[in-house]
Protein backbone atom coordinates (compact mmCIF):
# COMPACT_ATOMS: atom_id res chain seq x y z
CA UNK A 1 0.00 0.00 0.00
CA UNK A 2 1.40 3.25 -0.78
CA UNK A 3 1.85 6.23 1.54
CA UNK A 4 -0.73 8.13 0.32
CA UNK A 5 -3.51 5.18 0.68
CA UNK A 6 -1.90 4.61 4.29
CA UNK A 7 -2.01 7.92 5.36
CA UNK A 8 -5.63 8.60 3.78
CA UNK A 9 -7.11 4.99 5.80
CA UNK A 10 -5.44 6.83 9.16
CA UNK A 11 -6.58 10.02 8.51
CA UNK A 12 -10.12 8.91 7.51
CA UNK A 13 -10.30 7.05 10.98
CA UNK A 14 -9.10 9.71 12.93
CA UNK A 15 -11.24 12.35 11.48
CA UNK A 16 -14.26 10.03 11.98
CA UNK A 17 -13.52 9.26 15.45
CA UNK A 18 -13.40 12.86 16.25
CA UNK A 19 -16.77 13.69 14.90
CA UNK A 20 -18.17 11.00 16.60
CA UNK A 21 -17.40 13.31 19.90
CA UNK A 22 -19.30 16.52 20.26
CA UNK A 23 -17.27 17.40 22.90
CA UNK A 24 -14.59 17.52 20.55
CA UNK A 25 -16.22 19.86 18.18
CA UNK A 26 -18.55 22.26 19.96
CA UNK A 27 -15.78 24.11 21.62
CA UNK A 28 -13.69 24.69 18.85
CA UNK A 29 -16.49 26.00 16.44
CA UNK A 30 -17.93 28.36 19.82
CA UNK A 31 -15.67 29.47 22.14
CA UNK A 32 -13.50 31.48 19.49
CA UNK A 33 -16.43 33.45 18.75
CA UNK A 34 -17.59 33.57 22.00
CA UNK A 35 -14.69 35.63 23.03
CA UNK A 36 -14.54 37.41 19.51
CA UNK A 37 -17.57 39.07 20.79
CA UNK A 38 -16.90 39.95 24.43
CA UNK A 39 -13.30 41.09 22.99
CA UNK A 40 -15.29 43.17 20.54
CA UNK A 41 -17.69 44.58 22.72
CA UNK A 42 -15.40 45.42 25.77
CA UNK A 43 -12.98 46.75 23.86
CA UNK A 44 -14.37 48.48 20.85
CA UNK A 45 -13.52 51.69 22.59
CA UNK A 46 -9.72 51.27 22.45
CA UNK A 47 -10.04 51.68 18.47
CA UNK A 48 -10.31 55.85 19.36
CA UNK A 49 -6.53 55.70 20.71
CA UNK A 50 -4.50 57.68 18.04
CA UNK A 51 -2.68 55.59 15.56
CA UNK A 52 -4.86 52.46 16.48
CA UNK A 53 -4.75 50.55 13.31
CA UNK A 54 -7.93 50.37 12.26
CA UNK A 55 -11.38 51.90 13.19
CA UNK A 56 -13.48 48.57 14.31
CA UNK A 57 -12.02 46.08 17.06
CA UNK A 58 -13.68 43.45 14.72
CA UNK A 59 -11.52 43.23 12.30
CA UNK A 60 -8.46 43.64 14.79
CA UNK A 61 -9.40 40.78 17.32
CA UNK A 62 -10.84 38.16 14.55
CA UNK A 63 -7.46 36.59 13.71
CA UNK A 64 -7.28 35.14 17.68
CA UNK A 65 -10.24 32.88 16.70
CA UNK A 66 -8.04 31.44 14.20
CA UNK A 67 -5.23 30.90 16.65
CA UNK A 68 -7.63 29.54 19.53
CA UNK A 69 -9.03 27.14 16.97
CA UNK A 70 -5.36 25.97 16.04
CA UNK A 71 -5.15 25.65 19.96
CA UNK A 72 -8.29 23.37 20.11
CA UNK A 73 -6.79 21.63 17.31
CA UNK A 74 -3.49 20.53 19.23
CA UNK A 75 -5.46 19.64 22.22
CA UNK A 76 -7.98 17.20 20.54
CA UNK A 77 -5.22 15.58 18.09
CA UNK A 78 -2.67 15.02 21.18
CA UNK A 79 -5.70 13.72 23.22
CA UNK A 80 -7.12 11.33 20.70
CA UNK A 81 -3.67 9.97 19.90
CA UNK A 82 -2.76 9.58 23.51
CA UNK A 83 -6.50 7.35 24.24
CA UNK A 84 -4.83 5.44 20.99
CA UNK A 85 -1.58 4.90 23.06
CA UNK A 86 -3.79 4.25 26.10
CA UNK A 87 -5.76 1.42 24.32
CA UNK A 88 -2.62 0.30 22.58
CA UNK A 89 -3.89 1.08 19.03
CA UNK A 90 -0.99 3.18 18.41
CA UNK A 91 1.69 0.79 19.64
CA UNK A 92 0.18 -2.28 17.24
CA UNK A 93 0.23 0.33 14.42
CA UNK A 94 3.97 0.91 15.02
CA UNK A 95 5.15 -2.26 14.71
CA UNK A 96 3.48 -2.68 10.72
CA UNK A 97 5.17 -1.14 7.98
CA UNK A 98 3.58 1.78 8.34
CA UNK A 99 6.17 4.87 8.64
CA UNK A 100 6.12 6.74 12.62
CA UNK A 101 5.18 10.47 9.95
CA UNK A 102 2.00 9.05 8.77
CA UNK A 103 1.14 7.70 11.95
CA UNK A 104 1.58 10.89 13.62
CA UNK A 105 -0.11 13.01 10.86
CA UNK A 106 -2.97 10.92 10.29
CA UNK A 107 -3.91 10.44 13.66
CA UNK A 108 -3.88 14.25 14.55
CA UNK A 109 -5.95 14.87 11.23
CA UNK A 110 -9.21 14.91 13.06
CA UNK A 111 -7.94 17.55 15.14
CA UNK A 112 -6.99 19.56 12.23
CA UNK A 113 -10.24 19.24 10.28
CA UNK A 114 -12.67 20.58 12.43
CA UNK A 115 -10.05 23.44 13.18
CA UNK A 116 -10.38 23.90 9.54
CA UNK A 117 -13.58 23.76 9.24
CA UNK A 118 -13.72 26.36 12.10
CA UNK A 119 -11.64 28.60 9.78
CA UNK A 120 -14.59 28.50 7.28
CA UNK A 121 -16.88 29.21 9.94
CA UNK A 122 -14.81 32.45 11.41
CA UNK A 123 -14.20 34.25 8.30
CA UNK A 124 -17.93 33.68 7.28
CA UNK A 125 -19.09 35.14 10.51
CA UNK A 126 -16.03 37.86 10.36
CA UNK A 127 -17.79 38.71 6.88
CA UNK A 128 -21.75 39.12 8.05
CA UNK A 129 -20.44 41.23 11.04
CA UNK A 130 -18.38 43.73 8.55
CA UNK A 131 -15.05 42.57 8.49
CA UNK A 132 -13.07 44.05 5.40
CA UNK A 133 -9.99 42.49 4.21
CA UNK A 134 -7.51 44.75 3.42
CA UNK A 135 -6.22 42.15 1.09
CA UNK A 136 -9.16 41.61 -0.47
CA UNK A 137 -10.55 38.40 -1.66
CA UNK A 138 -7.14 36.72 -2.18
CA UNK A 139 -5.60 38.06 0.79
CA UNK A 140 -9.30 36.09 2.66
CA UNK A 141 -8.23 32.93 0.80
CA UNK A 142 -4.26 33.31 1.85
CA UNK A 143 -5.70 33.47 5.36
CA UNK A 144 -8.00 30.21 5.30
CA UNK A 145 -5.19 28.55 3.57
CA UNK A 146 -2.57 30.04 6.42
CA UNK A 147 -5.13 29.58 9.51
CA UNK A 148 -5.24 25.78 8.12
CA UNK A 149 -1.43 25.20 7.88
CA UNK A 150 -1.38 26.63 11.80
CA UNK A 151 -3.85 23.83 12.65
CA UNK A 152 -1.55 21.38 11.39
CA UNK A 153 1.50 23.05 12.86
CA UNK A 154 -0.16 23.15 16.42
CA UNK A 155 -1.55 19.68 16.34
CA UNK A 156 2.31 18.67 16.27
CA UNK A 157 2.20 20.23 19.72
CA UNK A 158 -1.04 17.67 20.78
CA UNK A 159 1.05 14.27 18.87
CA UNK A 160 4.55 14.95 20.96
CA UNK A 161 2.55 15.52 24.60
CA UNK A 162 0.59 12.26 23.64
CA UNK A 163 3.32 10.18 22.61
CA UNK A 164 5.31 11.43 26.16
CA UNK A 165 2.95 11.22 28.25
CA UNK A 166 0.62 8.42 26.79
CA UNK A 167 -1.89 10.35 28.59
CA UNK A 168 -5.44 12.30 28.08
CA UNK A 169 -5.08 13.92 30.99
CA UNK A 170 -1.97 15.49 30.54
CA UNK A 171 -2.17 16.73 27.23
CA UNK A 172 -5.61 18.52 28.44
CA UNK A 173 -3.73 20.09 31.50
CA UNK A 174 -1.12 21.92 29.13
CA UNK A 175 -4.23 23.56 27.37
CA UNK A 176 -4.44 26.54 30.30
CA UNK A 177 -0.68 26.96 29.71
CA UNK A 178 -1.21 27.67 25.65
CA UNK A 179 -3.87 30.12 26.68
CA UNK A 180 -1.77 32.28 28.73
CA UNK A 181 1.03 32.14 26.27
CA UNK A 182 -1.43 33.43 23.64
CA UNK A 183 -2.38 36.57 26.11
CA UNK A 184 0.86 37.08 26.73
CA UNK A 185 1.22 38.62 23.39
CA UNK A 186 -0.25 40.78 20.51
CA UNK A 187 -3.71 39.22 20.97
CA UNK A 188 -5.40 41.93 22.36
CA UNK A 189 -3.41 44.97 21.50
CA UNK A 190 -0.78 46.12 18.90
CA UNK A 191 2.76 45.93 20.46
CA UNK A 192 3.20 50.13 20.23
CA UNK A 193 0.00 50.14 22.73
CA UNK A 194 1.60 47.88 25.51
CA UNK A 195 2.86 50.10 28.28
CA UNK A 196 3.97 47.68 30.95
CA UNK A 197 7.64 46.54 30.17
CA UNK A 198 7.49 42.88 31.06
CA UNK A 199 4.56 42.58 29.40
CA UNK A 200 5.84 44.13 26.25
CA UNK A 201 9.16 42.54 26.08
CA UNK A 202 7.36 38.85 26.99
CA UNK A 203 4.89 39.62 23.48
CA UNK A 204 7.34 41.08 21.41
CA UNK A 205 9.46 38.14 21.59
CA UNK A 206 6.46 35.69 21.64
CA UNK A 207 6.20 33.40 18.61
CA UNK A 208 2.74 33.75 18.49
CA UNK A 209 2.81 37.70 18.50
CA UNK A 210 4.52 37.02 15.33
CA UNK A 211 2.08 34.49 14.17
CA UNK A 212 -0.58 37.21 15.13
CA UNK A 213 1.20 40.08 13.51
CA UNK A 214 1.56 37.86 10.18
CA UNK A 215 -1.94 36.95 9.79
CA UNK A 216 -3.42 40.15 10.89
CA UNK A 217 -2.09 42.19 8.54
CA UNK A 218 -4.08 39.86 6.09
CA UNK A 219 -7.17 42.06 7.27
CA UNK A 220 -5.86 45.16 8.29
CA UNK A 221 -2.35 45.97 6.85
CA UNK A 222 -2.32 44.81 3.52
CA UNK A 223 0.58 42.81 1.79
CA UNK A 224 3.27 43.16 3.85
CA UNK A 225 6.00 40.39 3.47
CA UNK A 226 7.66 41.64 6.64
CA UNK A 227 5.11 39.98 8.87
CA UNK A 228 3.52 37.61 6.51
CA UNK A 229 6.86 35.55 6.28
CA UNK A 230 7.85 35.46 9.72
CA UNK A 231 4.29 33.90 10.67
CA UNK A 232 4.79 31.31 8.03
CA UNK A 233 8.45 30.72 9.68
CA UNK A 234 6.79 30.06 12.93
CA UNK A 235 4.29 27.76 11.61
CA UNK A 236 6.45 26.00 9.73
CA UNK A 237 9.09 26.08 12.85
CA UNK A 238 6.18 24.23 14.95
CA UNK A 239 5.68 21.73 12.51
CA UNK A 240 9.17 20.32 11.73
CA UNK A 241 10.01 20.25 15.52
CA UNK A 242 7.21 19.13 17.56
CA UNK A 243 6.50 16.70 14.84
CA UNK A 244 10.14 15.45 14.93
CA UNK A 245 10.09 15.29 18.69
CA UNK A 246 6.71 13.28 18.65
CA UNK A 247 8.83 11.07 15.80
CA UNK A 248 11.36 10.38 18.11
CA UNK A 249 9.34 10.05 20.93
CA UNK A 250 7.25 7.00 20.00
CA UNK A 251 10.47 5.24 18.47
CA UNK A 252 11.31 5.26 22.07
CA UNK A 253 7.66 4.29 23.39
CA UNK A 254 7.67 1.30 20.69
CA UNK A 255 11.17 0.01 22.06
CA UNK A 256 9.72 0.27 25.50
CA UNK A 257 6.80 -2.05 24.56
Amino acid sequence: MSTGAQLLLISRRSVGRTFRQPVLVFPVVTFPLILLAVNAAGLASVTELPGFPTDRYINFAIIVCFIQGAMFAAINSGTELASDIQGGFTNRLAMTPVSRWVILAGATMGGTVIASLGTLLYVAVGLAFGVQFATGVAGALVLIVLAIYVAFAFSGIGAWLAVLTGSPQAVQGVFPLLFVLLFLSTSNLPLDFITTDWFRTIAEWNPLSWLIDGMRGLVIGGWDMSTLLPAIGVATGVMVVFFALASTSMRRRVQRT
